[in-house]
Parts: C-alpha cells; structure tokens; sequence
C-alpha cells in the first residue's frame, strides 16, 4: 500500500514525522513516498503543488497531508500562494466528500471551551462538501466599482448531482452511527440553498430509516455551543461546513484533535488534521501530532482496507490520554504536559 507523505509547512513536517513513526508500529506492509507542497512546493518548484508531487498523489492509495501556509507568502499572487495546493489537490483528484469527526475523549472533557456535562460523551460527524460552492464558483475576482475604488466578488453555486451525491455520503454514514442527519443551509436567503434543501430532502426518500432535518447555518452555530449531542451527523456546503467544523473543534477541547478524511468516489483519499501550518510555534516540538495520528487511523479505515489497524490505532490514543499525556494545547492540572515526540511515542507504545 503506496502512501503519497506531502507534510507541507510549519509544524506539518513535525506531525506528519511523527506519525510516520507510529505507522511504524502497526507492522502493516506500508510504503510512503515524499513530495513537497504547499510553501515548500513553490521553494522546490515555483509552484504550491509541483508536477511530480501531484502524478505522486494520483498513483498512491491514499495522501497524509501535513499543513501549508505562512506569511512569507502572504504577497505572492494567488495562484502561488501555499493554500492553493490542498485546493487544487482535491480538484485534480475529485475529494468531493470531506468527513470531519468531533469526538470528546471521556479524559479531555475538561479541557472544552463547554461546560464538561455539555460535551461529555460527544460524537458528532460534520460532512462537508468540498469541490463546490464559493471556493470554486466562477466568476470571481476584483474590478473597478461605478462608484470609483475597486468590489471582490464571488459565485456561490451548486449542482443538483453535487448535492446529491454529498447527502448520499452524510446518509450512508448515519447508517453506521446514531441514523440523524441534519442538513444544514441558508435556505431563507440564498437560491443556492434553496436547491440543496431541495435536493437533499429529495435523496432522504432512498433513506426511509433515517431521520432528516434541516437548520439554517446561523443556528447551527448557536445550537452546536447551546447542545450539541442534539446532532449526529451533519451534512453541508463547503463554505458552511469548513466554519462550523472549527466551531466544533472548541467542542472537543483542541483543533490538535480533530483529524479530516477527503474521498473520491472510490474511497481513495487526502487525509489530514484540520488545524493550519501554525509558522509560530513550528520547529518548537510542541505541537499536537494526535490530529494527524487520527488522520491515519482514519486513512486505514476507509481508503487502506485495515479497519482493525484502525482501532488499534484509535485505542492507543485514548490510552495515552488516560494515561494523563497531554501537549500543551490540552494541557490541565495534574496531567503530564509533554512534547510533539513524546506523545507520538506514548501512542506507539500503546500500540
């Protein structure tokens, strides 16, 4: 199994080295490959996704992605800049389906920005639709205003098969979990939602064992603080999901917690934390590599085919966590604060 290893920028380089190393211990016949991108793409190649590091993407089984960004880049013209890597990466390989899990670990519950009895034994999925919506939707761009000085504008929009097959992604996996979906839009506002509630109440009828509701995304950001084991899975647009996945991620009492899977339509995929590059505090071994550990075990359940790996996985994490390991992002009283190594090391012996 040929893993394409793209760490990126910052503190991506440290997470993803470490969680090779864990890999290592899985005794899985496992081949990774490495490739710049992002920041260190454009150094290598002038370019935030290099040639060689995209034909690397298209032939491996599955992508650990690291993080990009900083603000050296920050001048560079848009198509340059480090972000348009991952944007390009999922274009290229058709990672529609972006599957975020906000899980709160029995030992983390007190780290939440909630009260611990609000997010006690959370678990919710957010299914984020990834290749549509604002972020690709054209026209776009800067012009000179009537008015004199310059507008950006933007094109929100979505197809009917687009939001098809995102609701069928959200609907399967409710199958395997609590059967709610909640679809989350702005259908008093926007035309392109009014056609993806729709649409979406449309494909529930394939479902009949699933309840469905819908909620305007303004709600859904009150209600995710308010009570938030109300939701199990939640389903929505790429603008809509990529905020209210960093919401939930306060839930979970870290960012460094949260890992993300983006799939084809035949399950190969890009996985990787969802926390950014983090440039202020890369090089300083603190960073939290337990997103990215996650990320992984997540790679070996839906693209690599070894769902026991996984929970194996998955079981050392907590382990190391009740065993009081924490880095600093998660740190509290009384636990052990430790280093990006040492709690990739914790994981691996667990293992």
């Amino acid at each position: 199994m040929k893993i394409a290893v793209l760490p990126g920028d910052g503190i991506g380089k440290e997470i993803v080295s470490e969680t090779l190393k864990v890999l290592g211990r899985l005794g899985i016949a496992l081949e990774f490959e490495e490739a710049p991108v992002g920041g260190a793409g454009y150094e290598a190649a002038g370019q935030p996704l290099p040639a060689k590091t995209l034909a690397l993407a298209k032939r491996a089984d599955a992508i650990l992605f690291g993080a990009v960004g900083d603000p050296k880049y920050d001048t560079l013209e848009s198509a340059k800049r480090p972000e348009q890597a991952i944007l390009g990466l999922r274009k290229e390989l058709g990672l529609f389906a972006n599957l975020r899990p906000a899980q709160v670990y029995a030992e983390l519950a007190g780290a939440s920005a909630l009260r611990p009895e609000v997010v006690a034994g959370l678990d919710i999925l957010i299914v984020r639709e990834l290749t549509g919506d604002i972020y690709f939707g054209q026209p776009r761009g800067i012009r000179p205003h009537a008015s004199g000085g310059r507008e950006g504008f933007d094109t929100m929009r979505y197809s009917e098969s687009e939001i098809r097959r995102i609701a069928r992604v959200a609907f399967d996996a409710a199958r395997k979990r609590n059967r709610k979906v909640c679809s989350v839009d702005k259908a008093n506002v926007l035309e392109t939602s009014r056609l993806w509630r729709e649409v979406v109440a449309q494909e529930a009828a394939s479902f009949p064992d699933i309840e469905l509701s819908h909620m305007y995304v303004d709600n859904c950001a009150m209600q995710l603080v308010r009570n938030p084991k109300q939701f199990d899975v939640i389903v929505t647009g790429n603008m809509f999901g990529d905020i209210l996945s960093d919401e939930a991620s306060m839930l979970t009492g870290s960012i460094g917690m949260l890992p993300s899977a983006s799939l084809d339509a035949n399950h190969k995929g890009l996985y990787e934390p969802i926390h950014g590059s983090a440039p202020d505090i890369a090089g300083k071994g603190i960073a939290n590599p337990l997103a990215t550990i996650l990320s992984a075990a997540l790679m070996l359940r839906h693209s690599l085919g070894q769902p026991a790996a996984a929970d194996r996985l998955e079981a050392a994490v907590k382990g190391a966590l009740r065993d009081g390991y924490r880095t600093a992002d998660i740190y509290t009283a009384g636990t052990r604060k430790v280093s990006t190594a040492d709690m990739a090391l914790a994981v691996a012996e667990r293992l």
